[in-house]
């Protein structure tokens, strides 16, 4: 039999849909999925209260289901690449796998993991897991990347195919040794002082909540989608982007649901597409643009007329990220062009 493959689970916590799972079952040994717990790769950005409590719940879900898969989830804390290279000397892995993450820590870190990996004998492969199409698919006639939302959608609707998402593995070939791993509840992510008490009434941070409200959003809401999204007492939106974020659903999985209901080319399953679309983008820029003031100074160096203008990014002023003025659904106060968050 091959040698195991370990798949680095991140923001990708799912079996359907996940080509990094589907790489390791394709090399054909034990199959060992394994989270780690390494909040401090986030510099700046790490997760606060109500991320951790999604988290936790994110977590013990996704380790019922890859259990009843046949291959336990490995859970881990600690530096990324230290834990890795500990799963490997105790497994005998010769491969890893993990879906891409765009933010400019995390490429950092996945470098030089895939790096020191290889250069131990190891094969490491990323996936593109998250996006609908990667960074580097999408660009202008000239080759550059896009700025402005609505040419970069219309190029991807006009050159890009959506594909068809991967089945979820029934079967999983597991290790043949029990392996060390940390519980849930001790990775301390539910707070202390339960604020958290009203959450479960509103959300259910699984998979099986995540395709239950892809499927009834897509059974008559989207529909309604351009209007109601922004009448507050209506349930007019699909309230996908938590599981987005943490991945227990794909963004292709999405379209493929609103392609299978026979709403694209509908206005509302168009504009709702259209939103994803946004969350696509946003990944794109700050794959692009890792400093938000480098595609800011780029473009307020010259007026609407295209006329040099006063820099407002001389030595010693701040730039603010940029922002979309009024996003339709998500209120007035607009959204970071870099931030992940989507009216999805």
């Amino acid at each position: 039999m091959p040698s195991p493959a370990i798949v680095w689970l991140r923001l990708d916590l799912r079996l359907a849909d996940n080509p990094s799972l589907e790489a390791a079952v394709k090399h054909g040994g034990p199959v060992i999925p394994v989270f780690i717990h390494d909040p401090q790769a986030e510099g700046h950005w790490q997760p606060g209260g109500a991320s951790n409590w999604w988290l936790h719940h994110a977590l013990e879900d996704l380790a019922e289901q890859f259990e009843k898969a046949g291959a336990p989830l490995v859970i881990r804390s600690g530096d990324s690449l230290a834990e890795l290279k500990q799963l490997v000397k105790e497994t005998g892995a010769e491969l890893v796998t993990w879906n891409r993450r765009h933010e400019p820590l995390i490429i950092e870190r996945d470098t030089q993991v895939k790096t020191s990996l290889r250069n131990a004998g190891v094969k490491a492969e990323s996936f593109n897991g998250n996006l609908l199409h990667e960074p580097h698919l999408v660009k202008t006639l000239a080759g550059n990347p896009f700025q402005v939302f609505t040419p970069f959608w219309k190029n991807c609707l006009a050159n890009l195919k959506f594909g068809i998402p991967l089945k979820a593995p029934k079967k999983l070939t597991p290790f043949d040794q029990p392996l060390k791993s940390v519980a849930v509840a001790k990775l301390g992510l539910l707070p202390k002082i339960k604020w958290d008490t009203e959450f479960p009434a509103h959300w259910e941070p699984t998979r099986a909540g995540a395709e239950k409200r892809l499927k009834d959003f897509v059974a008559a809401p989207v529909k309604h989608y351009p209007t109601n999204r922004d009448i507050p007492k209506l349930d007019g939106t699909s309230r996908l982007s938590p599981y987005l974020h943490f991945g227990q659903i794909s963004p292709l999985e999405i379209v493929d649901a609103v392609r299978t209901a026979g709403l694209l080319g509908v206005i509302g399953g168009d504009k709702y597409v259209a939103e994803v679309g946004w969350r696509e983008f946003s990944q794109h820029l700050i794959h692009h643009f890792p400093e938000p003031r480098t595609v800011l100074c780029a473009r307020s160096s010259r007026n609407s007329r295209g006329r040099r203008t006063r820099s407002s990014c001389a030595p010693g002023r701040s730039v603010a990220p940029a922002t979309r003025s009024s996003t339709p659904g998500c209120g007035s106060s607009g959204r970071p062009a870099g931030s992940t968050t989507a009216c999805a």
